[in-house]
């Protein structure tokens, strides 16, 4: 038995994990971050002990805990060197936690943890590489590479959502013009959509938004186009042509076994997948090779914790 801690900036939740990547008990907290970081190491040693206990389980059952936190982490010295959500700055989480439970405790980057779960558990199950997207508000990444996290010489690759595109775009939150993220994340598509029907309020997109400009989101772009609305459509083809390109950057740079598109996009399924595939089958390098298979993540909002159990 292991347990799985996904840190955000709202919640820490918080997981028993089986060796098979079955959650068997969870539980969670209000992170409330500027208690400061000794205050969420005792609620994440707090609830793991209290998991352990309604399970009817020892401390001495439990093999080792993993953390996912959104920043970058330094698993060797046990330090979050940032988290910016968190108002961390080299943290001595894995220390802190040590006050209560004395297990193994590894931990990596949030977007790492998921990706690793894709890659072992889920999408990816049964290959020896594989990178995950998510698309939500920025463009989340991991890569797996023989079952392991690949996070760079200094913790915190693949920050694959900022590849830039082209320096004619939009400014990224990161400074840089043109990020992969400003194209391909749901913000891009809420962008987009808020300057469609500011320009034809007759769009559907509006309509689906309860004709507020300020509620349109990524859905009622994506569901006006599904209705064949012109502004939607053109959006939504311009916004898989772009995550198109970025994925056929990354196979051209990794060649992974399968990419996994996960986030709030990612629930347009075959929508989004077969217009997708198609793109990136044109503009693939080596069209006579195979290359990397792009699926649609399986594991939800239990990845964080999944992927964490087994760091």
């Amino acid at each position: 038995m292991r347990i799985g801690v996904d840190v955000g900036g709202t919640n820490i939740a918080v997981g028993l994990v089986d060796e098979n990547g079955k959650i068997i008990a969870t539980g969670s907290r209000p992170a409330e971050p500027k208690r400061g970081y000794a205050a969420i190491a005792k609620d994440i040693a707090e609830i793991s002990l209290e998991l352990i206990k309604r399970c009817g389980l020892d401390i001495s059952d439990v093999e080792s805990m993993g953390i996912g936190v959104p920043g970058v982490a330094d698993n060797e010295k046990g330090i979050v060197l940032r988290a910016v959500n968190l108002y961390w700055t080299k943290v001595p989480l894995v220390k802190e936690i040590h006050k209560y439970i004395d297990i193994p405790i590894n931990m990596d980057n949030d977007a790492n943890v998921a990706a690793l779960a894709e890659g072992i558990f889920g999408a990816g199950k049964g290959t020896n590489s594989s990178v995950t997207i998510t698309l939500g508000t920025g463009v989340g990444s991991g890569f797996i590479l023989n079952g392991k996290v690949f996070n760079g010489a200094h913790h915190f690759a693949p920050e694959l959502g900022h590849i830039v595109l082209g320096d004619n775009g939009v400014m990224c939150n990161c400074g840089k013009i043109g990020c992969f993220e400003t194209y391909a994340s749901a913000t891009a598509l809420i962008r987009e959509g808020k300057k469609a029907v500011m320009k034809d309020s007759n769009s559907l997109i509006l309509k689906l938004a309860g004709g507020e400009i300020e509620s349109i989101t990524a859905k009622n772009v994506i569901d006006a186009a599904k209705q064949f609305d012109e502004a939607a459509m053109m959006i939504f083809n311009d916004y898989v042509k772009y995550l198109a390109m970025g994925i056929v950057n990354i196979i051209n740079i990794l060649d992974p076994e399968v990419i996994i598109i996960g986030g709030g996009v990612a629930n347009a399924g075959d929508f989004l997948l077969k217009p997708l595939k198609e793109e990136v089958s044109k503009n693939i390098l080596f069209k006579d090779l195979p290359y990397a298979d792009i699926k649609k993540a399986e594991l939800g909002n239990d990845a964080g914790i999944i992927g964490a159990s087994i760091l």
